[in-house]
């Protein structure tokens, strides 16, 4: 990749740096969906409802959405891979609390401890793409990495369910724990610094929040970030109240809950490939708005199946499969759009989007604590209100560099 001081010419990526920072990117997942198949037995262990152990995941979003703030412009300053050692080490120490927790409250200030750490890894690889490609190509890289991010969520499930066959719940941690001990090392040996000297910026405290401020006021930016947040925030949604809806409602065991939450990820897998596949037929914009009609007509089907109250999950399933999967669209083209103008401020600009995101799937995860009806219909009136706002500013993107997108 070869650049000048803001201009960045764009050179075929590899495979394996892609796969490098998916790895690192797979820490969430990991951590969100590993432990799912586990919630009420936890919620046994501590003597308390699925619902109450399951404030554990919006609780991880908040951590998320904070340490994102931390990490984005610490690393437009001095740079991508030293945050990555910090982050990962705290992530190691807090999945080591959460093994030791006696209750609620313990597990979910721990869950905090671990979403600081572990949420590192994403922000650095946005920024990482942002460094060395221009949009269309980032574009390319992001559904690249959100193909192989998506296995995470695909074996993290059964995986989990596995673990608790023959240990208990807490040895899930323990896994966790390795693989930030292995992703470390990956950080260590493999990761190239992507962010020259000469390229960062000087910030102080005061600066970096003018920073936010200016990067947030940007409508090039923001536009692409309320749609990218708010299509993602279905999927955060859609994990708090999938084990109340599968293995609660619908009485799934802990190994049928995790192949439907594998389908699920495959869907992404399969529906990131095919925006790639599509990239030559329309643009970025065009794309994003596939992604958006998708998921407004699996929210309206998960509406009108949760009203009537049906008893088939076979109907539900459907539903929740085209939501999710659709974030294959909507997630890679509204990265793409938001970071396209950010130059050295791509640090910055993907903590702020990224923090965005799990704002709005913590909004979710409370406001699932206050619905009134059953499950299924709590969670798809929730993602109706996240999918409008997202299609709404979908509509109102107009840039000048979308006419040759």
């Amino acid at each position: 990749m070869l650049m000048t001081s803001n201009k960045i010419v764009q050179q075929p990526y590899a495979m394996s740096w892609i796969v490098l920072l998916a790895a690192l990117s797979a820490l969430g997942p990991l951590s969100i969906d590993m432990y799912l198949s586990a919630l009420p037995a936890m919620a046994a262990d501590f003597g308390v409802s699925t619902q109450m152990v399951s404030n554990s995941l919006p609780a991880y979003f908040f951590g998320l959405a904070v340490g994102q703030l931390i990490y984005g412009p610490i690393s437009d300053r001095i740079g991508r891979k030293p945050p990555l050692y910090f982050g990962l080490c705290l992530y190691i120490g807090a999945s080591l609390l959460c093994v030791f927790a006696q209750d609620e409250w313990s597990l979910i200030a721990a869950r905090v401890l671990q979403a600081l750490g572990g949420c590192v890894g994403v922000v650095m690889a946005r920024a990482a793409i942002r460094d060395r490609l221009d949009m269309h190509s980032a574009a390319q890289a992001f559904a690249s990495m959100m193909i192989v991010t998506a296995i995470a969520p695909i074996i993290a499930p059964s995986l989990g369910a596995w673990i608790l066959k023959f240990y208990e719940w807490n040895t899930i941690f323990l896994v966790l724990m390795g693989c930030g001990l292995l992703s470390l090392a990956c950080v260590h040996f493999l990761f190239k610094e992507t962010l020259e000297p000469e390229r960062r910026l000087k910030l102080n405290f005061q600066q970096v929040l003018s920073l936010y401020r200016s990067i947030f006021q940007d409508p090039s930016f923001r536009r692409p970030l309320y749609a990218g947040c708010f299509s993602g925030a279905v999927m955060f949604c859609y994990i708090s109240a999938s084990s109340a809806i599968l293995m609660d409602h619908y009485h799934f065991t802990e190994q049928q809950f995790a192949y439907a939450f594998g389908a699920n990820a495959v869907g992404i897998m399969l529906f990131s490939t095919l925006n790639k596949r599509l990239a030559g037929r329309f643009s970025i914009l065009q794309r994003l708005k596939i992604g958006s009609y998708l998921q407004f007509a699996g929210v309206s089907a998960l509406i009108l199946l949760g009203w009537l109250d049906v008893n088939s999950v076979l109907w539900v399933l459907p539903g929740m499969f085209v939501i999710v999967a659709a974030i294959g669209f909507t997630g890679p083209n509204a990265m793409a759009l938001a970071m396209a103008e950010q130059g050295e401020r791509a640090g910055t600009a993907s903590a702020i989007m990224g923090s965005m995101q799990f704002v709005c799937g913590l909004l979710g995860g409370v406001l699932l604590n206050f619905m009134l009806w059953q499950a299924l219909l709590n969670m798809a009136l929730i993602m109706l209100v996240f999918v409008c706002i997202s299609a709404w500013t979908i509509f109102k993107i107009k840039m000048p560099s979308l006419k040759n997108a």
